[in-house]
């Protein structure tokens, strides 16, 4: 009998999620396009203290920040200050 890998997790594509905190109002995180042609496709604007779950998916190869904020993944958190 074959075992699937799917699990009851809702992340079955094991694309890895970051979160952005706005340190200041006015952020923007900008969703880049996967293909030959890298294309803006989705835009959004925080104010400080709100917080964004984001990830990469079939569509979305790259994510621009625009302002002063947080970004925490698994591999530590960049401080778009430094």
């Amino acid at each position: 009998m074959e075992q699937s890998n799917k699990s009851n997790n809702p992340n079955t594509n094991g694309n890895e999620y970051f979160v952005i905190k706005a340190k200041d109002n006015g952020v923007h995180v900008i969703g880049l396009t996967r293909g030959q042609d890298t294309r803006f496709h989705h835009t959004e604007k925080l104010d400080k203290g709100e917080v964004m779950i984001a990830q990469f998916t079939e569509h979305t190869s790259a994510v621009k920040v625009r302002g002063k904020a947080l970004i925490m993944t698994k591999y530590g958190t960049i401080d778009t200050e430094e």
